[in-house]
């Protein structure tokens, strides 16, 4: 009776479907063994310290979390090297590309985004009414000429996932200082950067160095991957001050909770503990692209925490038969690549799981 009275775009997207939690598929399939390498998490944890500064504030849940995070922006602004005002912070960094659409976008704009690329770009778009415009990867990578040929003066907002999700592939600085060159300064461009940790390419881009002359981009990053905060929610903008202060307008004033405030906090604290899981990574990585190969199978080459893997044949079936064996992988239909499955790396242990199934599954 009442859904006549819903806001009407809302039906014009499909739901954002998260991977399986693994006591559900335990609960479901009644397995007792299950691992999860569907949704590029940080299978290590986080930095012991983070535990324990969780653990000391868990006593004051009872308050409520500190609106401003002051500790937080004060300590991420020193390592970033930005004004505490040019930081605004999100639950998750998702919150942070909502607010903006909510901001910048109104019903008739535009919003161009690749296809494929992180789902939430178009969900939150359409939801706001904008006509999305969805440019095709070219060999999995931005066509950022395409990107630049599709702007009108309705163009609003342009998102660039550095690295993107799902194809683990970067922007280089020159790409973006190319792109970025002649743009108009009115369309908000968002580099969504919640890999950026597990980049090492030495041409990877310096977005927090173009906010010194581009006044219209937003970058964001997470703790919820490498960080490996995922559970409490927690991600940030780096903007200028004047694009700050308006997603802070309409930003809720305890987004981001007490116990996160405290662990991001702590992570940050710790950076020797996460260098050494990137390069714990770094080699899992090379260690899937072996057992790939010797499968006969074809991957993305990437710069992050995930692979996605073309199975020649439809995946969805593939998916669902690793998902009987306890392994959850992402089955990639959703962003059109009815072919892939997309594999977080994940410890020695569950990559040699996941190679084994996938071996008995083929």
């Amino acid at each position: 009776m009442i859904r006549h009275l819903a806001k009407k775009t809302i039906f014009s997207v499909q739901p954002y479907v998260p991977g399986k939690p693994i006591d559900e598929v335990k609960r479901e399939l009644g397995l007792r063994s299950v691992i999860k390498l569907a949704s590029n998490e940080n299978p290590y944890g986080p930095s012991p310290k983070a535990l324990q500064a969780l653990r000391r504030a868990a006593k004051d849940v009872n308050r409520y979390p500190d609106g401003g995070c002051f500790y937080l922006r004060q300590a991420l602004a020193k390592r970033l090297k930005v004004s505490p005002e040019q930081i605004v912070f999100g639950n998750g960094s998702d919150e942070v590309i909502v607010l903006a659409v909510r901001v910048f976008v109104n019903p008739g704009d535009e919003v161009i985004i690749a296809d494929p690329s992180f789902l939430i770009y178009g969900i939150a778009s359409r939801i706001a009414g904008a006509n999305v415009k969805a440019i095709p990867l070219k060999d999995f990578s931005y066509d950022l000429e395409g990107m630049k040929e599709a702007v009108t003066d309705k163009t609003r907002i342009i998102f660039l996932g550095n690295p993107d999700n799902p194809s683990g592939k970067y922007l280089t600085q020159k790409q973006l200082e190319d792109f970025l060159s002649g743009l108009r300064e009115d369309i908000l461009v968002f580099i969504d950067e919640a890999y950026y940790e597990y980049v090492r390419a030495k041409d990877y881009v310096d977005s927090l160095g173009l906010l010194k002359k581009h006044k219209n981009i937003i970058v964001t990053r997470t703790f919820s991957k490498m960080y490996g905060l995922a559970g409490l929610r927690i991600g940030y903008g780096v903007a200028g001050e004047e694009i700050i202060d308006c997603l802070n307008r309409i930003r809720e004033p305890f987004n981001v909770n007490s116990l996160a405030q405290a662990a991001a906090l702590a992570c940050l604290a710790d950076q020797a503990y996460y260098r050494t899981l990137a390069r714990r990574i770094e080699r899992q990585r090379e260690v899937l692209y072996r057992g790939i190969r010797k499968l006969g199978l074809k991957y993305v080459e990437s710069c992050t925490n995930f692979v996605l893997i073309d199975m020649r044949q439809d995946a969805s079936g593939i998916a669902k038969a690793l998902l009987g064996d306890g392994v959850i992988v992402r089955d990639m239909s959703a962003w059109g690549l009815k072919h892939f499955i997309r594999v977080t790396i994940g410890t020695e242990a569950e990559n040699k799981r996941f190679l084994s199934a996938l071996r008995e599954v083929l």
